[in-house]
């Protein structure tokens, strides 16, 4: 019997994306001294991860004056930012549990292939899931099914009814999956409304916890 597929974003979905970018700037102003709203502004001006990180890091430079290139800035966060995120422990066995009762499960997540493969590794997701997909790795971002498609392989799974897409991002993640033939679960964190998904959460345990009674 082919197990049904259920495929996750990663930032603000899985991990907290958002809360790991709140220590890091604070981490950043810090140590360089930035002064007193520093931090502030390299939260807004991140757009709660919406604006390219190339682009992000170029406004970082010119405003603080600071003499690295845009790229050796980018390269320092990447190599950082796993360092700091965390996904809670009932998340990482709630996913032990998906798999316990049949479903192939997956990443599927836009971004540099350092930096997420980081935050995959170093929360303990890597040894919960079946397989992942990494737009920096793969050439292809959501919501493009190719990405989608990638993933399903990786665990041994294909796209196709009975399948699942589950994250936050109401055109990569819900309206990508859609196009990818999957059902969808909206991660709702307040950013937005009206969202055209099967179901609406407000947290990703809730969103395993309603995969496992539908199986």
């Amino acid at each position: 019997m082919t197990r049904p597929l259920a495929l996750f974003d990663l930032d603000n979905t899985l991990i907290d994306r958002l809360a790991a970018f709140e220590l890091w700037a604070a981490e950043f102003a810090a140590e360089r001294g930035l002064g007193e709203g520093a931090a502030a502004w390299l939260v807004e001006a991140d757009a709660d991860g919406s604006r390219p990180m190339d682009a992000f890091f170029g406004l970082v430079r010119d405003r603080f004056g600071l003499a690295e290139p845009a790229g050796e800035l980018w390269a320092a966060y990447r190599a950082r930012l796993p360092h700091l995120v965390h996904c809670p422990g009932e998340v990482l066995d709630g996913l032990d549990r998906l798999r316990a009762a049949g479903w192939a499960v997956g990443i599927a997540t836009n971004g540099m292939a350092d930096n997420q493969t980081g935050k995959i590794e170093r929360t303990g997701l890597a040894t919960r899931v079946d397989g992942w997909a990494i737009s920096g790795a793969e050439g292809v971002r959501k919501p493009d099914v190719r990405l989608f498609e990638i993933a399903a392989r990786r665990c041994g799974a294909s796209l196709g009814p009975g399948g699942w897409v589950i994250g936050d991002d109401p055109e990569k993640d819900i309206a990508g999956g859609r196009r990818a033939g999957l059902r969808t679960i909206w991660i709702d964190r307040g950013v937005t409304g009206g969202v055209a998904a099967d179901h609406t959460v407000t947290d990703v345990l809730s969103a395993i916890e309603l995969l496992i009674q539908l199986n």
